[in-house]
């Protein structure tokens, strides 16, 4: 069985940092690409960044890049997102997100992730 679990959320404040990972176990995580999302109250989801198996290829919304780094260990099974710059507006719930095994590169659309962990809050104050 597949889980995704996503851990780091939290309350800061605007200027603040925060990393953010996700451990994945029932899949062979080398092989999977993996995103993450954020859903804020009253709002659809939307794509945050993603990373393809082969660590090529990466992507970020522009809402967030230069504040946002996606990485991922193998060896740990693990994705992270490291948030620097934190805003009000990055409040939301943050999924992540895994793709079936060998995913051509990645993509930032919820489509190409048949796998998701249950989120994290985060929450920026000003």
């Amino acid at each position: 069985q597949v889980q995704v679990v996503e851990s780091g959320g939290g309350s800061v404040q605007a200027g603040d940092p925060l990393t953010l990972s996700c451990t994945t176990s029932g899949l062979t995580f080398e092989d999977t690409s993996m995103a993450w999302f954020r859903q804020a109250p009253g709002k659809k989801r939307e794509a945050v960044s993603c990373i393809s198996w082969t660590e090529v290829t990466k992507f970020y919304a522009d809402s967030v890049k230069g504040r946002f780094t996606v990485s991922r260990d193998n060896a740990k099974n693990t994705l992270y997102l490291q948030m620097n710059d934190l805003k009000p507006e990055d409040t939301a719930v943050y999924y992540c997100a895994a793709s079936p095994p060998a995913a051509r590169g990645c993509t930032l659309h919820p489509s190409g992730y048949n796998y998701w962990g249950q989120g994290t809050q985060v929450t920026v104050s000003s």
